[in-house]
């Protein structure tokens, strides 16, 4: 399929035939695709759950609220953000990207980029991702509303704007992951009504992890009537400046 061909056959299938099994594999490599999804930062905060096992996908069918998107699915992907993978994060990023200028940079330029990368993942992004009960939050907040009328600063830096950015960036992944799976035929709903507090459990999962979405995967039921698909008009949505 070409991508228009892709967006198309996507679609939010929610009864899929239990007849047709799908290659658990190809899954995987369709996950490993969504990898080259854009993250913030590419900071990367995100991990999946490729859910095969027949127990566990009991209890997720329970804590999706016996919806039949997740029921009929042969297998489901939870997408969940880490906000607590800040330093492993940064680390990694730091140490690719002294690799990669040693290798790929002039040398007359590596140190300034060295120099840039470095101040970037060990000072500022722990200053932008630290937590400690939302007051290191409520203190980048003041900073920039003292900063702003000076020059343009970040507002969305309270704890809760990271989460935001953390699940924005999950959800590239997921949609990357979806349209990998439109690619080789195989259909995909998803799923935010669900008990996050119960999916956890299921993956023994912490507390500070955060459920963005589940995704299930299967083929459709044809039998299953879709209907056309609603969309607002273009026109109310598209604004040219």
């Amino acid at each position: 399929m070409d991508l228009k061909e892709m967006l198309a056959h996507r679609r939010a299938i929610r009864v899929y035939d239990k007849t047709k099994h799908i290659d658990t594999e190809r899954v995987a490599d369709c996950l490993r695709l969504a990898q080259l999804a854009p993250t913030s930062s590419n900071m990367q905060m995100w991990e999946c759950y490729h859910v095969t096992d027949a127990k566990t996908l009991e209890a997720l069918h329970r804590a999706c609220f016996q919806q039949t998107a997740a029921t009929t699915a042969q297998e489901l992907v939870v997408f969940v953000v880490r906000p607590n993978y800040v330093k492993r994060r940064a680390t990694a990023n730091l140490t690719f990207q002294e690799r990669n200028i040693r290798e790929h940079f002039p040398k007359e330029k590596q140190e300034k980029y060295l120099k840039r990368w470095s101040m970037y993942y060990k000072k500022a992004i722990p200053f932008l991702y630290g937590r400690f009960f939302g007051l290191f939050g409520l203190l980048r907040k003041g900073l920039m509303q003292l900063l702003t009328p000076f020059r343009p600063m970040l507002h969305q830096t309270s704890e809760a704007d990271g989460n935001v950015i953390l699940h924005k960036s999950c959800a590239l992944v997921a949609e990357t992951f979806m349209l990998a799976m439109s690619e080789i035929g195989y259909d995909t709903c998803p799923l935010e009504g669900f008990d996050s507090w119960r999916v956890k459990r299921a993956l023994h999962l912490p507390y500070s992890a955060q459920i963005s979405l589940i995704v299930s995967c299967g083929v459709r039921n044809e039998a299953a009537e879709l209907g056309e698909r609603f969309r607002i008009p273009f026109e109310e949505q598209y604004i040219r400046i």
